[in-house]
């Protein structure tokens, strides 16, 4: 941390200008009446959808649930193009929410936290910027995403490669040109299975290098049905309502069925159906215990690999393409729009990496551990992110008597609702460890945080509150509820970023939370209702700065 003078005071800094920064800088601004800072490290707000512009990118989520609620002119207002809103279509939405409500004066673009240390005798945190920024505040709040610090794997040779390369995550705005060239995809995880179709059509020839098989369910991506769209704004208050109880954040009937209570003729007809309805309903309304119960999950599971079997021409190719090694849904569930269909082009070819890994990166391609070397013009990697802790890691974050967040969680994050983190009073996460976030239909969660965290800023307020700090019970009691739930579900079968499988030597900790965005909201709510119960009040040693 930096010796320098400090040269500003702001009530609460916010870090990040995506979803989740933009609603959390209006409420503090317009709700609280409070001074706030937002520092974004992108030249212009989104967030993840700011970086993540590779071809064929499309949130996972319908459209018009993707979104704010916390207006109801803004829900009337805006209309998406699409079943599932496209990359260019969600960063238009968020620009248009930063212009509708004067949001960019609050943010200075360009610009990355470098560190934040909090001071136990006064209470306030300072944050340093690599831009040379030095602020106090008395709050510090992560608006930083789940799922904004790219992975991209530690193969030798790739500082020699004399093409191209990318990260999905990190792609050029300029966009990239495919067209003649051969191109490297590695990576099947979602960024891979939404872009490789796309790059499969406009280049020369595609190498897929595939690690793990991947259940993924059809998007059935198509133009809105206006009649549909009409009627969802006539009931979007309900339909808002009806997602923010639900166990996912989606406005869909959730089965009680068991998937064993059925016969195999009216369980395949079911399936059938919701496969041809696309996207999360397949998930979420065919059967009570997919996530929950092998047996019932392996019904799920086989009918997809049949699917798989139907539509790869090749067989040796579907054979690869077979998800065997973990259950479906233990993994992020994947949607797709002619994933399968690309396998049957003949300028695609897919490499099994699991048995033959990736050896080398050669100037012209890559290598493979049986020897077989694939020249390539550019290489995509769609190799995901070190998720939940990456970008709370690369700063360095120091919290009461010096306390350091990255020793904190060497063994894994360990949070309080995923809102908080004893030791690091004022410091609140939006969607944190330990929280529904990645499980869960995002706006939803987020707005949840916004407004749970306001709400509690208020109270303190209120009551002359100056420090407030997770207790370390009610934290460590937390995670234990965390991973009870998890060791419950289909999640704990699977090597996935959920337990950070994806980065070397990192801890292996499931680390959202699997029990419901219903049941969490119920929690938090109880919890505040309570007088926030499982934190610790207090007034700071010495007074506030103020302006």
């Amino acid at each position: 941390m930096s010796q320098s003078t400090a040269t500003k005071h702001v009530d609460a800094v916010v870090i990040g200008a995506g979803f989740a920064g933009l609603y959390m800088y209006k409420k503090l601004r317009d709700d609280l009446g409070m001074t706030a800072q937002v520092y974004e490290r992108g030249d212009g707000v989104g967030g993840t959808w700011y970086w993540n512009r590779y071809p064929g990118a499309r949130c996972d989520s319908e459209s018009y649930v993707y979104c704010f609620s916390f207006d109801e002119d803004l829900l009337q207002e805006w209309s998406w193009s699409g079943k599932y809103p496209e990359q260019p279509e969600i960063l238009e939405y968020l620009n248009h929410v930063a212009d509708r409500f004067d949001l960019r004066s609050g943010i200075q673009f360009n610009t990355s936290v470098t560190a934040a240390h909090f001071d136990d005798d006064s209470g306030m945190w300072t944050v340093e910027t690599d831009q040379g920024d030095r602020v106090t505040s008395k709050y510090v709040i992560t608006a930083i995403g789940c799922i904004s610090t790219g992975q991209i794997p530690n193969i030798p040779g790739l500082d020699s490669f004399e093409g191209e390369w990318h990260h999905t995550g990190a792609w050029p705005h300029e966009g990239v040109e495919f067209e003649g060239k051969r191109v490297a995809v590695i990576g099947t995880g979602s960024s891979g299975v939404q872009s490789i179709p796309v790059i499969a059509r406009e280049s020369e020839h595609l190498t897929v290098f595939q690690r793990t098989p991947q259940y993924t369910i059809p998007a059935q991506h198509g133009t809105v049905d206006q009649a549909f769209l009409k009627e969802v704004k006539a009931n979007y208050a309900e339909i808002m309502q009806q997602a923010k109880t639900s166990a996912a954040g989606f406005p869909y009937d959730a089965s009680e069925v068991s998937a064993l209570e059925v016969s195999d003729e009216e369980r395949l007809k079911t399936y059938e159906e919701l496969w041809q309805k696309g996207g999360f309903h397949f998930m979420l309304g065919s059967y009570s215990d997919i996530a929950l119960d092998r047996r019932a999950n392996d019904t799920a599971s086989e009918f997809i690999r049949g699917k798989i079997r139907e539509i790869v021409d090749d067989p040796e190719t579907a054979e690869k393409l077979l998800p065997r090694d973990h259950p479906f849904a233990s993994k992020r569930a994947l949607i797709d729009t002619n994933y399968f269909e690309t396998y049957n082009r003949d300028n695609v070819d897919l490499v099994d990496i699991r048995h033959f890994p990736i050896e080398e990166i050669t100037s012209t391609g890559l290598r493979t551990s049986d020897g077989q070397e694939y020249e390539v013009d550019v290489i995509v990697f769609a190799t995901g992110y070190d998720a939940m802790t990456g970008t709370f890691l690369k700063m360095d974050i120091r919290g009461s008597n010096g306390a350091q967040l990255r020793d904190k969680w060497s063994d894994g994050p360990r949070t309080y609702l995923g809102l908080a983190a004893a030791s690091f009073p004022n410091m609140f996460m939006i969607t944190g460890p330990g929280s529904p976030s990645v499980l869960s239909n995002m706006p939803v969660s987020i707005e949840q945080h916004v407004e749970w965290i306001s709400d509690f800023i208020e109270y303190l307020r209120e009551h002359d509150v100056d420090v407030v700090d997770a207790e370390q019970q009610a934290e460590d009691e937390w995670v234990d509820h965390v991973n009870e739930i998890a060791e419950q579900t289909m999640y704990m079968l699977a090597d996935s970023w959920y337990l950070g499988a994806n980065i070397p030597g990192k801890p292996r900790v499931f680390m959202p939370y699997a029990g419901g965005v219903n049941v969490y909201r119920e929690r938090c709510n109880e919890i505040a209702a309570e007088g926030y119960t499982g934190f610790t009040m207090s007034e700071s040693r010495e007074p506030a700065l103020t302006d």
